[in-house]
């Protein structure tokens, strides 16, 4: 099992930036792949980006590729989102969750475990 809690989230200008923090505790961080999603009012939630277990793979949303860059640390069982360049329709719920597979994976049913959200306003 492991438990996820984001933090970061808030309130930006267009052309701001964040960095979102997600903190896991349980089992040996270091052995899961780990991802970025968002979910817009009346949207579903969809990908933004993911990391390998030792951080040497990356993968984007096309949406937030060249903007967003994703990270971790694995010493600290903790994974990063930072942000810039943030327009009005990044305004979301980010989640990150967390997978056992090798690699890099984009498809929501493959993780297994989620965090609470954390809410993201990009102002015009």
């Amino acid at each position: 099992q492991v438990q996820l809690v984001e933090s970061g989230g808030g309130l930006v200008q267009a052309g701001g930036s964040l960095r979102l923090s997600c903190a896991a505790s349980g089992r040996i961080f270091s052995r899961y792949g780990m991802g970025w999603f968002r979910q817009a009012p009346g949207k579903e939630r969809e990908f933004v980006a993911a990391i390998s277990w030792s951080g040497g793979s990356t993968y984007y949303a096309d949406s937030v590729k060249g903007r967003f860059t994703i990270s971790r640390d694995n010493a600290k069982n903790t994974v990063f989102l930072q942000m810039n360049s943030l327009k009005p329709e990044d305004t979301a719920v980010y989640y990150c969750a967390a997978h056992t597979m090798n690699g890099v994976v984009r498809i929501i049913t493959l993780y297994d475990y989620w965090g609470q959200g954390t809410q993201v306003t990009v102002s015009s």
